[in-house]
Order: structure tokens, then sequence, then C-alpha cells
């Protein structure tokens, strides 16, 4: 080939890669530019629904996906599983469910309502949460029946009612409750109001909140521990967003977040 040749065609070679390179890193639509992790940007506002017993860990989860995704508002709506369940199923808008238990997540994929198949991501064990110093000596499930402790349950279709009838019976435990709440939080808040002297709850809520209650561990509750599966909704909003999302729970970084609350590895 002659140089004049030569120089036309590496000129042309020259403009084909800026153009190709300019294409990827253009103005595209949100969700399909590389962002600087080297992993695809997103932005937008994205809604979680997900299990109260998360709070705590899912709020700081969701500050540092912020911060890995400049753009992105996350905004999360805790309550008991089986009620958000409900809500998916009757429409409510959101783009990530995380569930305290499998049979909750089930009432969502069963619909039609998931977008692939959700994935186990930790695993809870309750404990029972007493106030500060234990003042009524409860060391185990039977000291609950004792007629002058007064305690709260979680209803039994709530997944922490649910694992605490399990592990009641695996006891041969009968008590019966002074109430019944609708999500784990509400159980625990009872203790920390002093309106009950034992609450069966969730190892991590104990945990977080070590300055009002201790925990009491039993061993029945090694054979009701809750798997926590997450998906992303088919109806999301944000899928893009969505993935990511369930992507950072799943990482290292997310990992070590739930690690710390106190969940077991799935």
């Amino acid at each position: 080939m002659s140089a004049p040749r030569l120089r036309t065609a590496l000129a042309a070679a020259v403009a084909l890669a800026v153009t190709s390179l300019t294409g990827c890193g253009g103005d595209g639509p949100a969700g399909s530019r590389p962002g600087n992790s080297g992993g695809t940007a997103v932005s937008g506002n994205l809604t979680v629904f997900a299990a109260a017993s998360l709070t705590e860990s899912f709020t700081r989860i969701g500050k540092d996906f912020e911060a890995a995704h400049p753009g992105t508002t996350v905004t999360f709506s805790f309550a008991g599983s089986s009620a958000l369940a409900t809500q998916i199923n009757h429409g409510a808008p959101a783009d990530v469910f995380a569930s305290a238990a499998p049979v909750s997540m089930k009432t969502v994929t069963d619909a039609g309502n998931g977008d692939g198949a959700p994935t186990t991501f930790v695993r809870n064990q309750l404990v029972i949460a007493v106030p500060k110093g234990n003042p009524d000596g409860v060391a185990g499930l039977a000291d609950l029946t004792k007629p002058d402790v007064k305690v709260a349950l979680c209803a039994e279709q709530v997944p922490c009612g649910a694992a605490a009838r399990k592990a009641l019976d695996a006891a041969g435990v009968r008590l019966t409750p002074v109430t019944l709440e609708q999500d784990v939080k509400a159980a625990l808040a009872k203790v920390k109001l002093g309106e009950v002297d034992g609450a069966l709850v969730y190892r991590t809520d104990v945990r977080a909140a070590a300055a009002d209650v201790d925990g009491v561990e039993f061993p029945e509750s090694a054979g009701a521990v809750n798997d926590y599966p997450i998906v992303v909704l088919k109806d999301a909003a944000n899928k893009p967003a969505a993935r990511a999302f369930v992507d950072h729970v799943l990482s290292d970084t997310g990992r070590a977040v739930l690690t710390e609350a106190g969940f077991q590895e799935p």
C-alpha cells in the first residue's frame, strides 16, 4: 500500500475508534451509561419495601448506595413482611421487596409480581427481649409462662410470629401473650416502654436496641431461623436502580453491614 493510502486508512481507523468511544460515553438513557466504578450508572428514585427487622441495616445500606450512585434517592417502607406482600399484590408502587421469610415472598412471586427468582441474602434468629438488667430473671421460654410475666409476640401471620410459634411448640411451652403485634419493632417497643416483661424478637433487633433491652438466647430458636429473600419487582418503575440495589445488598459491602447488625450468612 502506498504511503498516502496508508495514512488515509489509519485516519479512518482512528475516527472509527473515537466514534465508538463517544457512543459508549454519550448521553444515552439512564441505566445504560458506564459508571465511575466500572458498573452501570443508575439514577432516579428507588422504592424499597423491606421487613421491619431490616430497618437499621437497610437504612445504612441505602445511604451507602446513594453515595455509590450519585443521582439516586432511596425511599424505604418498613413493615411486617406479610403486610408488605399484600400491598405489593394490590398494586402499591415499589421496585424491590426484601422479606423476613420465604412464605411472604412466595405470596408475591405466586401472584407473578417478581422479576426473576428471589435470592436469600441473610438469616435471622429469635431471642427473648427483656428490660435492661433482666429484672424478672428470664432464662428461657418456660420463664415466660410465669403468671406475673407479661409477654408480647408478633401475630402468627408475621414472620417473627410464625418463628415464635415454631420455637414455642418445639419447647412444649404454652403461653398467652398480652398483645400480638403486626411487626417485630412493635413487639420490641412494648419491652422498651415497660408495657411487657418480655418479647420474642430477632437477635438483630435486640442488638439495635442494646441501650434499652437485653437479649436472652434460648436453644429452641435454632430450629426456627428465618431466611430473608430479596427480589426486583415486575412492575418496578426503575429496574436498573432496583437491580443495582439488590447487587449492592449481595455485595461484600452490603453483607458487611448486615453481619455487623447480627444477621447470619444464608
